[in-house]
């Protein structure tokens, strides 16, 4: 190895890197106007807040698993609603069904769109649509849903083996049967894998929409954040991280078995 090649000798690379990233960050700080001192000064606000947290109330949780059941409930049928028009949409984003460019290019950029719009934007809009409740999550969670699996569908479509294609299209199946009896086949088993995964992440997704009046548990918790009750806050909290626990600890049982 020469000199030129080791770390020693490019130590100036290295320091300007630094001095880059130290200019960037505070000129980001002066932009921003950001006063991290107030993170300091406000620090009796910081105890009066954990000295509360730190005892959640236990009695409290009974009140929650009502809601906590409906969070689950709105992800499970939104997740549902999703992936069953994730399904067709993903064979006509893909090249390999429709053999048609143009309409595959449409597609993937209504997807693309889709997937552009953040949750809590989107369950905004519902709600300002269709009014505050469980069915305007239901609503957010599958259109969510139906922007990501479609993504991961069509890509798992484009990886297949094209010999069962060739061979259906040989004795002169129509690509409804090509798509149903040559590529579902192939890609099932990660259909069902991406179903499951999505599922987990709208169970976390669901806990939150309620700060915009989605319905599920979140509702609770931006009232209690509201009411400065920040023992029940705790609770609700601890609640949902053993509730996402368990479900993603079973999302990914499932979801090895299919792999």
């Amino acid at each position: 190895m020469k000199l030129k090649d080791t770390i020693h000798f490019n130590w100036y690379k290295q320091l300007l890197i630094l001095l880059i990233l130290l200019i960037c960050l505070f000129s980001s700080i002066q932009i921003t106007n950001a006063d991290f001192s107030k993170v300091f000064t406000n620090s009796s606000q910081v105890t009066a807040f954990l000295s509360r947290f730190v005892h959640p109330e236990f009695s409290y949780f009974v009140k929650l698993i009502n809601p906590m059941i409906k969070t689950l409930q709105m992800s499970l049928l939104g997740t549902t609603i999703g992936v069953c028009l994730a399904i067709p949409v993903s064979f006509l984003a893909t090249t390999t069904i429709t053999e048609n460019r143009w309409l595959s290019t449409i597609f993937r950029f209504f997807l693309g769109l889709i997937r552009t719009i953040p949750t809590l934007l989107l369950a905004a809009l519902f709600v300002a649509v269709f009014g505050i409740g469980e069915a305007t999550g239901v609503l957010t969670i599958a259109v969510f849903t139906f922007g990501m699996v479609s993504q991961l569908m069509f890509q798992a479509i484009e990886t297949i083996d094209y010999g069962p294609i060739e061979a259906a299209a040989a004795v002169g199946a129509t690509k409804l049967q090509i798509a149903v009896w040559s590529v579902a086949p192939q890609v099932m088993s990660q259909f069902a894998s991406y179903a499951f995964y999505a599922f987990e992440v709208n169970v976390r997704a669901s806990t939150v929409l309620g700060y915009v009046g989605a319905g599920g548990i979140g509702v609770i918790l931006n009232s209690s954040l509201a009411l400065l009750k920040y023992e029940r806050v705790s609770i609700i909290i601890l609640t949902i991280l053993v509730t996402v626990t368990i479900v993603d600890k079973l999302s990914e049982r499932v979801r090895r078995s299919f792999l």
